[in-house]
């Protein structure tokens, strides 16, 4: 599974906020940070904004910021608000017509990895990512999932293995 450039960058918008909470930010200077399209931030702009994740400032000296505490942007529900579908193989999807349906298990065991994997972003925040890094197994397995460099993923574990969701 690969998540969409859209996710990516909606992420890496989120972290520039969360790193700057001081001020406005706008979106050419985030683009500029991250070498990334400044159109294609305005598209992500303006659906972190209908989703309540940002506000933003029109005008002179306006910009954006987050409108939740870092705490409350849970990853795992951004990336399902963001991502346009989950299908991992046709049989997921709509318009099935693989020859294999109803006598395939390769379908249960997408779905569990799919469920695997948003349980696993389920456990983080954008705090989690805005703090300093400890040394965890976690640590790894959250940048990798965002593609963030493992030696700067600022990570951190939200509850204890032994705590309940």
């Amino acid at each position: 599974m690969r998540l969409t450039t859209m996710t990516d960058y909606a992420l890496r918008m989120l972290i520039y906020l969360g790193q700057h909470p001081e001020r406005l930010c706008t979106t050419a200077e985030i683009a500029q940070a991250y070498a990334i399209s400044e159109a294609h931030l305005t598209k992500i702009t303006h659906q972190l904004g209908l989703g309540g994740w940002i506000t933003t400032v029109r005008g002179k000296g306006g910009g954006m910021r987050l409108a939740l505490a870092p705490a409350q942007i849970m990853l795992g529900e951004l990336v399902r608000a963001i991502e346009p579908d989950f299908y991992l193989v046709e049989c997921l999807g709509n318009g099935n017509a693989c020859g294999l349906t109803g006598r395939c298990r390769l379908t249960g065991i997408f779905n569990d990895a799919l469920a695997a994997f948003l349980a696993q972003l389920d456990r983080y925040n954008l705090a989690d990512l805005l703090s300093a890094p400890k040394a965890d197994a976690g640590d790894a397995t959250i940048a990798v999932v965002l593609g963030l460099p493992q030696a700067t993923a600022a990570v951190r574990r939200t509850r204890k293995p032994h705590e309940p969701a």
